[in-house]
């Protein structure tokens, strides 16, 4: 019921014991296995929370009445987002609700970010996203950005290519907004490989905190953990 800010804890020992418990984070309840990074089965396939359009946004149909909870979709989906450029592990597009700035290039581990639209819907953004994605990409490749890997571009630069290749009916959606966000994450020794940790295979942690970057915590001796992976997971967490 307390949240744990993580990052008084780097540069010290912490353990995180996975406690054989793990629930649903919507009907709470008792699961062995999550769907969609904390759902039960059911609620993955029946919950407006994992929509089709969640992942997939260009596939949104609450604009035409449809959706899996219109009254949801109405505070969520029906409500402005932005497209936006960023640099994680390469240069990429994405799309986030206006409510969601910063907070989703930080979880994505974004080195630099940039607005490119603002339009007044989910489905809109998913679909200038598709058209964007056609010469960048919308992926991020864990991997490289977990170690530090991305090219030097500027944004402002890259938008103002973007534009003339972009159907012209999206053009009235495209921001003057230049403001490039750039973020410094709490990295205290870089990693040289990937090992990463698993509740699943290791249900204790324990080791020295070296950085934070997006969902994922850096321990010593190049291991990682992906704790939003394990969303529903109960554990118990400690410093030693």
């Amino acid at each position: 019921d307390k949240l744990v800010p993580i990052s008084d804890f780097l540069n010290k020992t912490i353990k995180i014991d996975f406690l054989e418990d793990i629930h649903c984070i919507e009907c709470d309840k008792k699961i062995s296995k999550t769907f969609a990074q904390g759902y039960c089965y059911p609620c993955f396939i029946q919950s407006p929370n994992t929509s089709e359009c969640i992942l997939r946004p260009e596939l949104c149909r609450a604009h035409e009445g449809e959706a899996r909870d219109m009254e949801w979709s109405k505070k969520h989906c029906l409500k402005e987002h932005y497209v936006y450029l960023s640099l994680t592990s390469h240069l990429k597009v994405g799309v986030t609700k206006h409510t969601q700035i910063p907070t989703r290039w930080i979880d994505q581990g974004a080195h630099q970010a940039l607005i490119f639209a603002k339009v007044p819907n989910r489905y809109l953004a998913g679909v200038m996203e598709k058209e964007i994605n056609q010469y960048i990409s919308d992926k991020t490749y864990w991997r490289k950005m977990l170690l530090g890997e991305y090219p030097d571009l500027n944004l402002k630069d890259e938008k103002e290519k973007l534009i003339p290749l972009i159907n012209q009916k999206y053009h009235q959606y495209i921001t003057n907004n230049q403001e490039i966000t750039i973020f410094d994450y709490p990295i205290l020794q870089k990693l040289k490989k990937i090992k990463s940790l698993n509740f699943d295979k290791n249900p204790i942690i324990n080791g020295k905190l070296l950085g934070i970057k997006g969902q994922y915590l850096f321990f010593e001796n190049d291991f990682v953990l992906n704790i939003r992976k394990f969303t529903g997971y109960f554990l118990n967490f400690e410093n030693e």
